[in-house]
């Protein structure tokens, strides 16, 4: 293994606050983590300013110890604005910048608006999928810190919603079966006391959330995610999990 691919990472998943990720996908996170695969976080705001926060050191105490718990291998806050984040050429290479620099085989983002709450999850999925477009382009190295062309094979998208016909409304919908670490999933939200420390009902809507995604799909905890294309195979039976 060469230097330069010590820090690549095989996964990220980026959101427009800490604690996007780990509400909507943080078992998925978890689940790759476990299984040896090189995880990241990348938030393009520090989230702040929030009314029960006492401010961005703190708010990146949290981040790190929920990415710790779910086992990320690396986390990145970008200085972009909260509640003022826009999709803008300059954010767009600020996302792209990193992931040339991580290479990673996976993108995670998120899929749709958020009504009565943060439009910043709007501008955080345009900017995402600008990025991802970006990363390819050549002949543009000098907008990237040099950093060379990189291809992202596979872009997801994840729902960050408690409304489950939202959720279904994504299109190439797939389930990620969760059973197992939904108790790290838990642990890295409660890290988040200064945004869930004063509502008492976080944790069992998102149980109930997972819970429901996990039984359609026949598994205890589940979460939704969706590709920017069909699934598709040349094996049906093992796709079907009946090899």
């Amino acid at each position: 293994m060469s230097d330069s691919s010590v820090d690549e990472l095989d996964v990220i998943a980026v959101g427009a606050h800490p604690d996007d990720v780990e509400i909507a996908c943080g078992g998925t996170l978890a689940l790759l983590a476990e299984q040896g695969y090189r995880v990241g976080i990348i938030d393009l705001t520090d989230g702040e300013p929030t009314p029960y926060s006492a401010g961005p050191e703190q708010r990146q105490r949290e981040a790190d110890a929920a990415a710790a718990t779910l086992g990320v291998a690396r986390r990145v806050i970008l200085e972009l604005p909260n509640r003022r984040l826009f999709d803008s050429f300059e954010a767009r290479v600020a996302l792209a910048t990193e992931f040339r620099r991580f290479r990673p085989k996976v993108v995670i983002g998120l899929g749709h608006k958020t009504p009565m709450a943060s439009p910043d999850h709007w501008q955080a999925m345009q900017i995402t999928d600008a990025a991802v477009f970006y990363s390819r382009l050549t002949k543009w190295d000098e907008h990237f810190s040099n950093l060379s062309v990189h291809t992202i094979p596979c872009q997801l998208y994840y729902p960050l919603t408690f409304d489950v016909e939202q959720a279904l409304s994504l299109p190439h919908r797939f389930t990620v079966d969760i059973s197992k670490v939904i108790g790290k999933k838990l642990s890295a939200i409660q890290c988040y006391e200064s945004q869930f420390g004063h509502k008492s009902d976080i944790l069992e809507r998102v149980k109930a959330v997972n819970a429901v995604a996990g039984m359609a799909a026949g598994f205890g905890s589940g979460e939704l995610l969706a590709r920017t294309r069909p699934l598709g195979t040349q094996n049906l039976m093992e796709f079907l999990g009946l090899e």
